[in-house]
């Protein structure tokens, strides 16, 4: 994005920032990224649909599959919309949306505009934060979304053939990867939380609770539903518990 569009729709030091925030240039580049998002989960649909007869995967086993995706992924949006509820604020309706719209992360984002304003002299939603500010800090923000992005496509195309070669040599050892990677990512993120404070701790043996009671009653009682809800329950049970807990 050019940022002399953006910057042309009010005063560079002026502190109403709203007047570029809300610009057309911004809405356009937003609904641009919904509207990639929307058709890559068309074409995504429609290859996991054409693939699944050669791995003789039932049509029912994939509706149920888009299904437990689509429940799962309620309890982590609503964390996102938190984040952007929190961000609108400081960078208008606009930039938020093509912000969660990529790959990326908010906090990572977040203290990238924060240093670029720094570098100015200014602070996020203070007195100083004027036009240009929010111009260079959004750009900034876009810029270390790219980062994300150029990534993932280089490094893609290097992991799948990589993948492709171990499954060759040792199918048993790639079908462990993929397993031991997730529950090492998630595990980090967990213990990284518990330092910070009493209340975090809590919070992680709640939601931990939470999932493991979801996921025994999903068995004990046979709740298919229950068990594509887990991850959205034990979110939402625990953003009420810190909810609480913070306000004591």
């Amino acid at each position: 994005m050019n940022p002399q569009l953006v910057m042309a729709a009010g005063d560079p030091g002026s502190t109403d920032i709203w007047a570029v925030a809300n610009s057309p240039v911004l809405w356009i580049c937003a609904l641009g990224v919904f509207a990639v998002i929307f058709v890559q989960c068309i074409l995504y649909s429609r290859a996991a649909k054409k693939a699944a007869p050669h791995v003789d995967m039932p049509i029912n086993e994939v509706k149920e599959s888009f299904r437990a995706g689509a429940v799962a992924s309620i309890g982590p949006s609503l964390a996102v919309v938190l984040v952007a509820i929190a961000l609108l604020a400081l960078f208008g309706t606009p930039a938020v949306l093509v912000r969660i719209g990529l790959i990326g992360s908010a906090a990572a984002e977040t203290g990238s505009a924060s240093i670029a304003a720094s570098t100015m002299g200014a602070q996020l939603g203070g007195d100083s934060y004027t036009q240009q500010v929010f111009g260079v800090a959004f750009m900034a923000m876009s810029l270390s979304g790219a980062m994300w992005m150029i990534c993932t496509l280089i490094m893609t195309p290097l992991l799948k053939k990589g993948g492709s070669t171990l499954a060759k040599r040792n199918p048993a050892v790639m079908a462990l990867i993929p397993t031991a990677a997730l529950l090492g990512a998630f595990s980090a993120l967990t213990i990284a939380e518990l330092p910070k404070s009493n209340v975090h701790l809590i919070l992680v043996g709640i939601s931990a609770a939470a999932m493991g009671l979801c996921l025994y009653l999903a068995k004990v009682l046979e709740l298919k539903w229950l068990k594509e809800w887990a991850l959205g329950i034990s979110i939402v049970i625990s953003i009420v518990a810190a909810y609480f807990l913070h306000t004591a």
